[in-house]
Protein backbone atom coordinates (compact mmCIF):
# COMPACT_ATOMS: atom_id res chain seq x y z
CA UNK A 1 0.00 0.00 0.00
CA UNK A 2 1.13 3.52 -0.72
CA UNK A 3 -1.53 5.89 0.59
CA UNK A 4 -2.30 7.26 4.04
CA UNK A 5 -5.92 6.06 3.83
CA UNK A 6 -4.86 2.49 3.09
CA UNK A 7 -2.26 2.46 5.85
CA UNK A 8 -4.54 3.88 8.53
CA UNK A 9 -7.38 1.54 7.60
CA UNK A 10 -5.09 -1.50 7.71
CA UNK A 11 -3.42 -0.82 11.07
CA UNK A 12 -6.84 -0.24 12.66
CA UNK A 13 -8.40 -3.47 11.27
CA UNK A 14 -8.98 -6.14 13.95
CA UNK A 15 -7.16 -9.44 13.58
CA UNK A 16 -3.85 -10.63 12.14
CA UNK A 17 -2.57 -8.70 9.14
CA UNK A 18 0.73 -7.99 7.41
CA UNK A 19 0.79 -4.40 6.17
CA UNK A 20 3.35 -3.81 3.39
CA UNK A 21 4.33 -0.17 2.93
CA UNK A 22 5.58 0.98 -0.48
CA UNK A 23 7.36 4.32 -0.75
CA UNK A 24 6.98 7.19 1.70
CA UNK A 25 3.50 7.77 3.10
CA UNK A 26 2.70 11.21 4.48
CA UNK A 27 0.29 11.12 7.42
CA UNK A 28 -1.54 14.11 8.86
CA UNK A 29 -0.04 15.31 12.14
CA UNK A 30 -0.96 13.03 15.04
CA UNK A 31 -0.49 9.56 16.54
CA UNK A 32 -2.26 6.61 14.92
CA UNK A 33 -3.27 3.47 16.80
CA UNK A 34 -1.99 0.05 15.76
CA UNK A 35 -4.18 -2.90 16.76
CA UNK A 36 -2.91 -6.30 17.91
CA UNK A 37 -1.39 -8.90 15.60
CA UNK A 38 0.00 -6.49 13.02
CA UNK A 39 3.25 -6.64 11.08
CA UNK A 40 3.97 -3.27 9.44
CA UNK A 41 6.85 -3.86 7.06
CA UNK A 42 8.51 -1.59 4.52
CA UNK A 43 9.20 -2.94 1.03
CA UNK A 44 12.76 -2.45 -0.17
CA UNK A 45 14.86 0.44 1.09
CA UNK A 46 12.62 3.43 0.34
CA UNK A 47 9.51 2.78 2.46
CA UNK A 48 8.66 5.14 5.28
CA UNK A 49 6.26 7.32 7.21
CA UNK A 50 6.43 11.08 7.62
CA UNK A 51 4.26 13.66 9.37
CA UNK A 52 2.63 11.38 11.95
CA UNK A 53 3.58 8.54 14.28
CA UNK A 54 2.46 5.06 15.29
CA UNK A 55 0.91 4.37 18.70
CA UNK A 56 0.96 0.78 19.98
CA UNK A 57 -1.35 0.73 22.96
CA UNK A 58 -4.72 1.47 24.46
CA UNK A 59 -5.71 5.00 25.49
CA UNK A 60 -3.99 6.29 28.61
CA UNK A 61 -5.73 5.48 31.88
CA UNK A 62 -4.79 5.00 35.54
CA UNK A 63 -5.38 1.23 35.66
CA UNK A 64 -2.57 -0.72 37.30
CA UNK A 65 -3.55 -4.24 36.21
CA UNK A 66 -2.80 -5.23 32.61
CA UNK A 67 -6.11 -5.34 30.71
CA UNK A 68 -7.04 -8.46 28.80
CA UNK A 69 -7.22 -6.49 25.57
CA UNK A 70 -3.77 -4.88 25.86
CA UNK A 71 -2.22 -4.48 22.42
CA UNK A 72 0.19 -7.30 21.62
CA UNK A 73 2.07 -9.11 18.88
CA UNK A 74 3.12 -6.09 16.80
CA UNK A 75 6.14 -5.83 14.47
CA UNK A 76 7.39 -2.57 12.94
CA UNK A 77 10.20 -3.26 10.51
CA UNK A 78 12.21 -1.74 7.65
CA UNK A 79 10.62 1.73 7.72
CA UNK A 80 12.08 5.24 7.76
CA UNK A 81 10.38 7.72 10.09
CA UNK A 82 10.78 11.48 9.61
CA UNK A 83 9.18 14.70 10.80
CA UNK A 84 6.73 13.14 13.25
CA UNK A 85 4.50 15.72 14.89
CA UNK A 86 4.79 13.87 18.24
CA UNK A 87 6.56 10.53 18.81
CA UNK A 88 7.68 8.48 15.84
CA UNK A 89 6.82 5.21 17.65
CA UNK A 90 5.10 5.07 21.04
CA UNK A 91 4.38 1.87 23.01
CA UNK A 92 2.06 2.27 26.01
CA UNK A 93 -0.60 0.88 28.35
CA UNK A 94 0.67 -2.65 29.05
CA UNK A 95 1.33 -3.50 25.42
CA UNK A 96 3.51 -6.58 25.12
CA UNK A 97 5.39 -8.76 22.66
CA UNK A 98 6.43 -5.90 20.38
CA UNK A 99 9.39 -5.98 17.98
CA UNK A 100 10.81 -2.75 16.50
CA UNK A 101 13.50 -3.78 14.04
CA UNK A 102 15.67 -2.44 11.19
CA UNK A 103 14.12 1.01 11.01
CA UNK A 104 15.69 4.41 10.32
CA UNK A 105 14.42 7.14 12.64
CA UNK A 106 15.42 10.81 12.72
CA UNK A 107 14.28 14.41 12.97
CA UNK A 108 11.02 13.94 14.83
CA UNK A 109 9.38 16.28 17.33
CA UNK A 110 9.44 14.23 20.54
CA UNK A 111 10.66 10.67 21.14
CA UNK A 112 11.83 8.42 18.34
CA UNK A 113 10.93 5.23 20.24
CA UNK A 114 9.20 5.65 23.62
CA UNK A 115 8.02 2.70 25.74
CA UNK A 116 5.95 3.40 28.83
CA UNK A 117 2.94 2.81 31.10
CA UNK A 118 3.46 -0.84 31.99
CA UNK A 119 4.48 -2.11 28.57
CA UNK A 120 6.84 -5.08 28.56
CA UNK A 121 8.54 -7.80 26.55
CA UNK A 122 9.64 -5.39 23.84
CA UNK A 123 12.71 -5.77 21.61
CA UNK A 124 14.32 -2.80 19.86
CA UNK A 125 16.93 -4.11 17.41
CA UNK A 126 19.05 -3.10 14.43
CA UNK A 127 17.61 0.43 14.18
CA UNK A 128 19.55 3.49 13.02
CA UNK A 129 18.49 6.40 15.22
CA UNK A 130 20.22 9.61 14.29
CA UNK A 131 20.26 13.41 14.32
CA UNK A 132 17.67 13.73 17.06
CA UNK A 133 17.87 14.80 20.71
CA UNK A 134 14.99 13.09 22.55
CA UNK A 135 15.84 9.61 21.39
CA UNK A 136 14.17 6.98 23.60
CA UNK A 137 12.38 6.91 26.94
CA UNK A 138 11.64 3.73 28.84
CA UNK A 139 9.17 4.84 31.49
CA UNK A 140 7.87 8.36 31.12
CA UNK A 141 7.63 9.73 34.65
CA UNK A 142 9.17 9.29 38.10
CA UNK A 143 5.67 9.07 39.62
CA UNK A 144 4.39 6.18 37.49
CA UNK A 145 5.64 3.29 39.60
CA UNK A 146 2.17 1.82 40.13
CA UNK A 147 1.96 0.88 36.45
CA UNK A 148 5.64 0.36 35.70
CA UNK A 149 7.16 -1.55 38.63
CA UNK A 150 7.76 -5.17 37.65
CA UNK A 151 7.27 -4.36 33.97
CA UNK A 152 9.16 -2.39 31.27
CA UNK A 153 11.27 -5.46 30.51
CA UNK A 154 12.92 -4.37 27.27
CA UNK A 155 15.93 -5.40 25.20
CA UNK A 156 17.95 -3.01 23.01
CA UNK A 157 20.51 -4.68 20.77
CA UNK A 158 22.53 -3.90 17.64
CA UNK A 159 21.16 -0.38 17.30
CA UNK A 160 23.20 2.49 15.88
CA UNK A 161 22.75 5.59 18.03
CA UNK A 162 24.26 8.28 15.86
CA UNK A 163 24.29 11.88 17.12
CA UNK A 164 21.50 11.31 19.62
CA UNK A 165 22.71 13.31 22.64
CA UNK A 166 20.39 11.88 25.30
CA UNK A 167 17.82 9.18 26.17
CA UNK A 168 19.75 6.27 24.73
CA UNK A 169 17.61 5.07 26.51
CA UNK A 170 16.62 6.96 29.66
CA UNK A 171 15.15 4.26 31.91
CA UNK A 172 12.78 4.31 34.87
CA UNK A 173 11.54 1.29 36.89
CA UNK A 174 12.17 -1.46 34.30
CA UNK A 175 14.14 -4.62 35.17
CA UNK A 176 15.89 -6.26 33.55
CA UNK A 177 16.59 -3.74 30.83
CA UNK A 178 19.20 -5.29 28.57
CA UNK A 179 21.34 -2.98 26.43
CA UNK A 180 23.88 -4.97 24.43
CA UNK A 181 25.98 -4.79 21.27
CA UNK A 182 24.85 -1.26 20.35
CA UNK A 183 27.08 1.32 18.67
CA UNK A 184 27.03 4.83 20.12
CA UNK A 185 28.80 7.64 18.28
CA UNK A 186 29.01 11.39 18.96
CA UNK A 187 26.39 11.12 21.70
CA UNK A 188 28.00 14.11 23.30
CA UNK A 189 25.89 14.04 26.46
CA UNK A 190 24.50 10.78 27.88
CA UNK A 191 24.24 7.21 26.67
CA UNK A 192 22.28 4.84 28.94
CA UNK A 193 20.72 6.61 31.95
CA UNK A 194 19.28 4.12 34.43
CA UNK A 195 17.27 5.72 37.21
CA UNK A 196 14.33 5.49 39.62
CA UNK A 197 15.13 1.94 40.78
CA UNK A 198 15.42 0.58 37.25
CA UNK A 199 17.83 -2.32 36.74
CA UNK A 200 19.96 -2.18 33.58
CA UNK A 201 22.57 -4.56 32.22
CA UNK A 202 24.75 -2.70 29.73
CA UNK A 203 27.21 -5.00 28.00
CA UNK A 204 29.19 -5.50 24.85
CA UNK A 205 28.53 -2.01 23.49
CA UNK A 206 30.90 0.26 21.58
CA UNK A 207 30.94 3.87 22.80
CA UNK A 208 32.75 6.42 20.64
CA UNK A 209 33.01 10.02 21.85
CA UNK A 210 30.23 9.65 24.42
CA UNK A 211 30.77 11.97 27.38
CA UNK A 212 28.75 9.95 29.92
CA UNK A 213 28.21 6.50 28.40
CA UNK A 214 26.45 4.75 31.30
CA UNK A 215 25.09 6.20 34.52
CA UNK A 216 22.66 5.40 37.30
CA UNK A 217 23.02 8.82 38.94
CA UNK A 218 21.48 10.96 36.21
CA UNK A 219 18.96 13.67 37.19
CA UNK A 220 16.25 12.13 39.36
CA UNK A 221 16.19 9.14 41.74
CA UNK A 222 19.00 6.64 41.27
CA UNK A 223 18.67 3.29 39.56
CA UNK A 224 20.88 0.21 39.48
CA UNK A 225 23.14 -0.82 36.63
CA UNK A 226 25.81 -3.32 35.71
CA UNK A 227 28.24 -2.32 32.94
CA UNK A 228 30.54 -5.02 31.56
CA UNK A 229 32.59 -5.85 28.47
CA UNK A 230 32.00 -2.46 26.84
CA UNK A 231 34.48 -0.56 24.65
CA UNK A 232 35.13 3.16 25.23
CA UNK A 233 37.07 5.09 22.59
CA UNK A 234 37.81 8.70 21.71
CA UNK A 235 36.52 11.17 24.25
CA UNK A 236 34.21 8.71 26.01
CA UNK A 237 34.01 8.79 29.77
CA UNK A 238 33.84 5.87 32.18
CA UNK A 239 30.64 4.14 33.34
CA UNK A 240 29.12 5.30 36.62
CA UNK A 241 27.28 2.19 37.81
CA UNK A 242 26.36 0.50 41.07
CA UNK A 243 23.96 -2.07 42.47
CA UNK A 244 22.81 -5.51 41.37
CA UNK A 245 20.41 -6.32 38.55
CA UNK A 246 18.43 -9.39 37.55
CA UNK A 247 20.27 -11.18 34.75
CA UNK A 248 18.63 -11.06 31.30
CA UNK A 249 19.67 -14.70 30.86
CA UNK A 250 16.92 -15.61 33.32
CA UNK A 251 14.47 -14.62 30.53
CA UNK A 252 16.26 -15.72 27.35
CA UNK A 253 19.49 -17.05 25.91
CA UNK A 254 21.76 -14.75 23.93
CA UNK A 255 25.27 -14.62 22.52
CA UNK A 256 27.31 -11.43 22.60
CA UNK A 257 29.26 -10.27 19.59
CA UNK A 258 32.83 -9.18 20.29
CA UNK A 259 32.38 -5.56 21.43
CA UNK A 260 35.47 -4.55 19.43
CA UNK A 261 33.63 -5.65 16.26
CA UNK A 262 30.32 -4.00 17.15
CA UNK A 263 31.01 -0.77 15.25
CA UNK A 264 31.54 -2.58 11.96
CA UNK A 265 28.76 -5.12 12.56
CA UNK A 266 26.14 -2.51 13.43
CA UNK A 267 27.01 0.06 10.77
CA UNK A 268 26.84 -2.69 8.15
CA UNK A 269 23.55 -4.16 9.36
CA UNK A 270 21.39 -1.53 11.09
CA UNK A 271 18.69 0.47 9.37
CA UNK A 272 16.43 -0.07 6.36
CA UNK A 273 17.10 -2.26 3.33
CA UNK A 274 19.32 -4.61 5.35
CA UNK A 275 17.02 -7.46 6.34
Amino acid sequence: MDTAAELLSSIATPGPLTVCVVGTITLPAGMYDVTSDKSIVGVGSTAGITGGGLNIGLPVSAVTTPPANAVHNVIIQNLSFRNASDDSINVQMFSHHVWIDHNDLAQGYDGLIDIKRGSSLVTVSWNHNHHHTKNMLLGHDDANGAQDTGRLKVTYHHNWFDRTPQRNPRVRFGEPVHVYNNYYVYNTDTGVACQNNAGCVVEGNYFEDVEEPVTNTYAGPAGRCVARNNVFVGESGAPDCSGTVQEPSSYYSYTLDDPNAVKSIVTAGAGVGRL
